[in-house]
């Protein structure tokens, strides 16, 4: 059963994972559908559009172009090596970008501007502008003579005509080059070539100027600036003089050849053995000092590399080995082992004495080393003393003398420089120069006027399919059958159609009175689909719920009970206990005892259900509505009930309240065999469905399927290609008048 489940899950992963997939694919059919909804509103629209284009294009003033192309130099003549201290020009991108900049600053334009003498023509005059509406009107009221008129210079013109000037100028530079182009738009033609030649003479003028300024400025500085660095120098060689006479210093490198450095040099090696020296002295002493009382002093490495005690612990050795061997010969009264072991005993004696000589030696040595190290760390810091006093005489000439050298260096350069800048301003090369002047032109450059109109035309048809599709997007509701499983990812269990107002009237019992209808059929199919989802089960619990109240979920659960009851023994059970309605659809009688009575058991179950006119079909009402419904629901007593009532009836068909609202829907759909969701097509929008759904699969709820109610079939075949076929089909001639006499009786197989 885990497999089959595991099985169960993967298909509907890999389901859902393809409809995911289709959803996000660009559906053009879609698109085309869209468009060719709307088609005569989309090309209404693109040709309004055109002919507000052509009548606009036909009364704007023609303007004319002329450009000028402008080399920009990427270096300068020099005389002598300097870099330009004033313009800081150089020859990489950077550079030419700068120069593009400075082409179109407010400055450039503002002298060409005054050379041209723009406020002379009336379409540039700002003083044109000055009788408006507003001084017009003070004029009538007698204020206008207190109004003081505005003085006008040629500065103040030049910045009043500068905006307009400014949108009238193009500045390109041509990729991949050093050169510029200056266009200038106008509508008088001889205008437009006059003021880009002389937009071009005026930046490079500009610049002759600039730099000529700049280096006048540099040149005065750099004079400044040489009679304080004189004075400088001057001061710090004087310093630097007395400071050697004073001290009786010649020079610093002597202090290293002095007799201090050589004594320092040999104390401090001398110093480095002797702690050498005593270190390992230390070390030997130490493993004395440290012995225990009672320990063989002979066994220390400090003892045992002395050779007079290595001799004697050799000697020793050949003793013990000598009455070792004779002692398995004789006895041990035997003249040759007395002697042997008197020779041993000497031996011993030799090796303990050899040992005491050699402690007490360590202890000297160490002694000795220690107040050797004492003496030259003494000597060392003499010299050391020595030393230190020179070096501190020797810093303060070395500072005197760096001081002195950059005085002398700065001094040199400033020299330098200031000669090279006095040579360089006497030659002023051009930044840039003319390549191709600008000419007059004799067509001009706008309006387009086709291809204004054109692309006119093409813009209002796709603005107006753009709209079109923009309406369809933002309509997120299910239009076709297809939307069901594409966007809700859930099966599609029965379309049901939009019904007439005549119709509208009887739904609750259209299955009986209009049993071959179109309705009647989709009823049909649901009743279908609920019998093959689970063949083997013995009982079966609906429980048919929707997003929001209106959607005809109680219509639904009726009419499948209706189908339900031709076959199976059917009950209908109301378990929207805040709005009950099932009751007053099928006219049973008002106020009858229903689920909440059986529930908690104050009355059987054959007091509760009633039975619909001329059909099978019992119905088990809401009942007295409780407080709390949802407590009702989740009692263990309703449980049981449910249970008992599996035991009576093969369907059992539940309707209940609507998911958004209340969370009835989500205890039954845990309680029932499956759950049909009813959704009303072209108006819930399919995010609050999908929500639903989702709501109730994670209270452990199976949905069966989901039911598209009030689906226009000739609007949906018309505009969404959908191909049900529903609404052509006419089942009376198909059938003929079995068919009618065949689903009135009760024994219509399912």
């Amino acid at each position: 059963m885990n497999a089959s489940a595991s099985q169960e899950t993967l298909q509907q992963q890999v389901f859902a994972d393809e409809a995911q997939a289709d959803e996000d694919k660009l559906d053009l059919l879609e698109y085309w559908r869209s468009i060719a909804k709307r088609k005569w509103p989309i090309l209404g629209f693109a040709f309004s559009v055109a002919v507000v284009a052509t009548v606009i294009v036909f009364v704007m003033t023609p303007i004319y172009r002329s450009t000028v192309t402008v080399l920009i130099e990427a270096g300068k003549n020099k005389v002598v090596s300097i870099e330009d201290v004033y313009s800081g020009a150089s020859q990489n991108r950077e550079y030419f970008q700068t120069q593009v900049e400075i082409l179109k600053s407010r400055e450039v334009a503002l002298k060409a501007i005054a050379k041209l003498k723009l406020w002379e023509r009336p379409e540039y005059d700002p003083r044109n502008k000055e009788a408006g509406p507003i001084q017009g009107l003070l004029e009538a009221i007698g204020f206008a003579a207190e109004l003081t008129p505005p003085t006008w210079t040629e500065a103040s013109l030049s910045a009043a005509i500068y905006p307009k000037f400014a949108s009238q100028v193009d500045i390109e530079p041509v990729r991949l080059s050093q050169l510029v182009k200056i266009s200038f738009d106008s509508e008088d033609k001889a205008l437009a070539a006059r003021a880009a030649n002389t937009l071009a003479q005026v930046y490079i003028e500009n610049d002759l100027e600039t730099r000529f300024e700049m280096t006048n400025k540099a040149s005065t500085w750099l004079q400044e600036r040489l009679s304080s660095l004189r004075q400088n120098l001057a001061a710090s060689e004087r310093a630097l003089q007395e400071y050697r006479d004073r001290t009786g210093i010649v020079a610093a490198e002597q202090a290293a050849q002095s007799g201090a450095g050589l004594q320092i040099a040999g104390a401090t090696q001398r110093l480095i053995d002797a702690r050498v020296r005593r270190a390992e002295m230390e070390s030997a002493y130490n493993q004395i000092k440290n012995a225990d009382k009672n320990a063989d002093l002979s066994a220390l490495p400090a003892v045992l590399r002395n050779p007079l005690v290595a001799e004697a612990k050799r000697q020793e050795s050949e003793a013990e080995s000598k009455l070792s061997e004779l002692s398995q010969r004789y006895g041990r009264e035997h003249p040759k082992i007395v002697q042997a072991e008197a020779e041993l005993r000497a031996a011993r004696d030799n090796v303990q004495r050899r040992v005491d000589t050699v402690v007490a030696s360590v202890t000297r040595e160490y002694e000795v080393a220690r107040d050797t190290e004492r003496t030259l760390e003494g000597m060392v810091y003499q010299a050391r003393g020595l030393v230190q006093n020179i070096n501190r005489k020797e810093f303060e000439l070395n500072a005197l003398e760096r001081e002195v050298e950059a005085n002398r260096q700065m001094y040199d350069m400033f020299m330098k420089r200031s000669k090279e800048t006095s040579v360089a301003g006497d030659l002023q090369s051009a930044v840039a120069r003319v390549v191709d002047p600008a000419v007059v032109s004799n067509s001009p450059v706008k309006p387009k006027k086709q291809l204004i109109i054109l692309m006119a035309a093409m813009l209002g048809l796709l603005g107006g399919a753009l709209t079109s599709l923009l309406i369809d997007r933002l309509d997120n509701t299910l239009k076709t059958t297809e939307d069901v499983e594409a966007k809700l990812k859930h099966p599609l269990l029965t379309t049901l159609p939009i019904l007439a107002k005549k119709d509208a009237e009887h739904t609750s019992h259209i299955f009986i009175d209009e049993p071959d209808s179109v309705y009647s059929e989709a009823i049909r199919t649901a009743r279908t689909g609920v019998l093959l989802s689970a063949l083997d089960a013995p009982s079966r619990v609906l429980v048919i719920s929707s997003s929001l109240p209106g959607e005809g979920k109680t219509t639904f659960a009726i009419n499948l009970a209706l189908a339900h009851a031709h076959t199976k023994k059917t009950l209908l059970l109301d378990a929207d206990m805040r709005r009950p309605t099932v009751a007053k659809r099928l006219n049973l009688a008002p106020g009858s005892k229903g689920l909440s009575n059986f529930v908690s058991g104050a009355a059987d179950l054959k007091e509760c259900v009633q039975m619909v006119a001329g059909t099978n079909l019992a119905v088990l009402g809401a009942g007295t509505v409780p407080p709390n419904p949802l407590e009702l629901l989740l009692s263990q007593k309703f449980k049981d009930a449910l249970a008992r009532l599996q035991q009576v009836f093969d369907i059992i068909v539940i309707d209940s309240p609507p998911v958004e609202l209340v969370s009835d829907a989500m205890v039954l759909a845990a309680q029932a065999s499956g759950v049909i969701y009813v959704t009303k097509a072209a108006e819930t929008p399919y995010q609050v469905v999908r929500k639903g759904l989702t709501r109730i699969q994670r209270a452990d709820g199976k949905i069966l399927g989901v039911v598209l109610n009030q689906f226009d079939f000739e609007q949906a075949e018309k505009y969404y290609g959908e191909h049900s076929g529903y609404g052509k089909y006419d089942y009376k001639s198909a059938y003929g008048s079995a068919y009618s006499s065949a689903y009135s009786s009760d024994k219509t197989p399912a």
